[in-house]
């Protein structure tokens, strides 16, 4: 299998990038699978950026199997992880819209045959963001984005993992959190 880790923190020191990427990164080192990173932060991002983006589209087509990994700011992922969105999974190359009527359309996938997983971490709890939010951030994030480009698979929805209060739980707590993301890519790599 071919693994694509894209990465959306721009602190290092993260748990985010330390811990979630550092871990899904060194699993994947550690078998015979092949690995391909997009570091948001890192990668020069100015622009023009036309080749940055053709280089990310071309490690997407690459790509068996795509994770995520991003913080939540303001019910939303980082600004870089929301431009790759917008600028990689684009129409025509991510989806293209199939006209129903005159006045309607739905998208067709073209990375329907990409295995997505998603971890995203929030310094809020769960409780308000689930009910009081309606959990908004993984509905647009599933809803909005994925089923565009990857399809109507209901696993999208159950691997797309949230880790609650991340500045304020115990290490012992993010250890618990880090375990959920190895035995995932574990299961992973035996596929």
């Amino acid at each position: 299998m071919k693994n694509l880790v894209i990465i959306g923190h721009p602190d290092t020191a993260s748990f985010c990038y330390n811990g979630i990427y550092k871990s899904i990164v060194e699993l994947i080192e550690n078998s015979v699978q092949e690995l391909k990173t997009i570091d948001m932060y890192r990668d020069r991002f100015t622009r023009p950026r036309e080749e940055l983006i053709d280089q990310y589209k071309s490690h997407v087509t690459w790509s068996d199997r795509i994770y995520f990994i991003s913080p939540v700011w303001w019910f939303r992922l980082t600004p870089r992880m929301e431009i790759f969105f917008d600028e990689v999974l684009t129409p025509g190359f991510a989806y293209e819209f199939v006209n129903v009527t005159k006045l309607y359309a739905y998208p067709r996938p073209f990375l329907k045959d990409k295995i997505i997983r998603t971890y995203v971490t929030h310094g809020a709890p769960a409780l308000p963001v689930k009910t009081l939010y309606l959990n908004s951030v993984k509905l647009r994030l599933v809803m909005g984005v994925y089923t565009f480009v990857f399809g109507w698979k209901l696993s999208l929805f159950t691997k797309t993992k949230q880790f609650w209060s991340v500045p304020f739980v115990t290490d012992q707590k993010r250890k618990k959190y880090l375990e959920v993301v190895r035995r995932d890519v574990r299961r992973d790599l035996k596929k």
